[in-house]
């Protein structure tokens, strides 16, 4: 397989900016695609499957390319893909039988069997070894907790979607040729910087039973991925987006040295105005937003980190 190096053997945080302009960066489909939002606070929101399907593009875009070994980067949660296909082909690489004539729904009870299902998906899938997967339909392949979440992002700031009216100058069929042309609806948000946080366990990549192998390539795909998904992702639909920031936190040990909620507190927001700094959510933030006009690009904030009274063993890694 590609993934050869070492499974990852310290904890990691990190802190992830990215910014939308002119463009949709989530529909909601229940609510006829309009972007996410917290309705009591009306910061935007973007859902962790949505951040997790760029890294999978990403990836998957690399190997269409030939930069990536297929072995070991093929995706699991691809378009189109039948699940139980996957599944299937572990059991013949394998070289397993199920317990009882074609029951394949369970999983095999002669010892290192199952494991060593689970184990291959791991191994030939990156988005299994890094995200984990339910692998229990027909084809029962098992289950696997990815040693690498990520939380929803939030806006930092409230954002307000904007709905365009637009016109359809085409039509579908010859006998609707004679009518006037349609209009559409477009949903965008004007700007909007957006933060999200995430995790990499050790012992779920590196347990000699239950961890999926993630390594220390992988890690370094997946910053990768995180500071170029956009860049392959355009549309119509989602405006300009970048990544504009990428903090990692990394931990000397494997349990780690840190509470996260401590490290991420010490990553800090500030809103700037004609000269003037402050942080996001601090009562003076509070007590000028009225007074300064909405943000529109990157440049309005800045993004600073509190060392100060970080423990010596977490080392702070600035990737974009």
């Amino acid at each position: 397989m590609a993934n050869e190096s070492a499974a990852v053997n310290r904890r990691y945080e990190f802190v992830l900016y990215f910014d939308v302009k002119d463009g949709n960066p989530n529909g909601d489909p229940d609510a006829g695609n309009l972007p996410r939002v917290d309705p009591e606070t009306n910061h935007g929101l973007v859902s962790d499957v949505a951040i997790k399907r760029k890294i999978r593009n990403y990836v998957a875009t690399k190997t269409a390319m030939g930069a990536l070994d297929p072995a070991g980067h093929e995706i699991y949660m691809s378009e189109g893909a039948v699940l139980n296909r996957e599944h299937h082909k572990a059991w013949t690489a394998q070289g397993i039988t199920p317990d009882k004539e074609n029951d394949f729904s369970k999983l095999p009870k002669q010892e290192g069997a199952a494991r060593r299902l689970t184990a291959w998906m791991c191994a030939n899938f990156f988005d299994i070894r890094t995200f984990g997967a339910v692998m229990t339909t027909e084809f029962n392949s098992g289950q696997v907790r990815g040693p690498v979440q990520i939380a929803f992002a939030r806006s930092v700031e409230p954002i307000l979607p904007l709905e365009i009216s637009i016109t359809r100058s085409s039509v579908t069929n010859e006998k609707d040729i004679d009518k006037e042309r349609t209009m559409g609806r477009k949903h965008i948000v004007p700007y909007g910087l957006y933060r999200a946080h995430g995790f990499v366990s050790a012992p779920l990549a590196s347990h000699p039973t239950k961890g999926t192998g993630f390594s220390d390539a992988d890690l370094d795909l997946l910053w990768e991925a995180l500071g170029n998904m956009f860049d392959h992702d355009h549309s119509a639909a989602r405006g300009e987006m970048t990544t504009r920031k990428l903090i990692v936190f990394r931990h000397a040990s494997a349990l780690g040295n840190a509470q996260s909620h401590r490290l991420f507190d010490a990553v800090k927001t500030d809103r700037l105005f004609q000269g003037s700094a402050h942080e996001i959510d601090s009562d003076a933030y509070l007590a000028n937003t009225g007074n300064w006009p909405p943000a529109r690009r990157f440049e309005d904030y800045r993004i600073r980190i509190e060392r100060e009274g970080l423990p010596e063993a977490v080392e702070i890694l600035e990737l974009c």
